[in-house]
């Protein structure tokens, strides 16, 4: 780094410098940062506009599938249209395998959790 520290990134082959503060790198380096800056720009108006939530949960991933279904039933029919709902389908079908295990999971942990808070009338009384 300038400052003298290592960075936390590896070196490039044959050079002994990350990409990042490679010296004869910089304008490439700075191409990439300033890339980088408009897709996560990009990124947030696209979620922003198709009310994204992220992929980080079911809700996610189920509201994605929505979209790629209303757009998949816009295309003309044919192939890449049958292709597409037939995808979807069976992505949502594991989607709702999965929604169904979260649900059952929580259930089972409330109930542990519950068993566990309450003292077991079979333990000694210790008299």
């Amino acid at each position: 780094m300038p400052d003298g520290r290592l960075c936390r990134a590896g070196p490039q082959r044959d050079r002994p410098y990350c990409f990042a503060h490679d010296p004869e790198r910089t304008s490439d380096a700075n191409e990439a940062r300033r890339l980088g800056g408009l897709r996560r720009r990009k990124e947030g108006t696209i979620a922003l506009a198709y009310d994204l939530p992220g992929l980080d949960s079911v809700e996610g991933v189920r509201r994605l599938l929505d979209i790629v279904v209303t757009d998949g039933l816009g295309l003309e029919n044919g192939i890449a249209r049958l292709r597409v709902l037939i995808a979807a389908a069976a992505a949502a079908i594991r989607l709702l395998e999965t929604a169904e295990f979260e649900e059952r999971l929580a259930a089972l942990e409330a109930v542990v959790l519950r068993r566990g808070a309450e003292p077991d009338p079979d333990e000694d009384s210790g008299l």
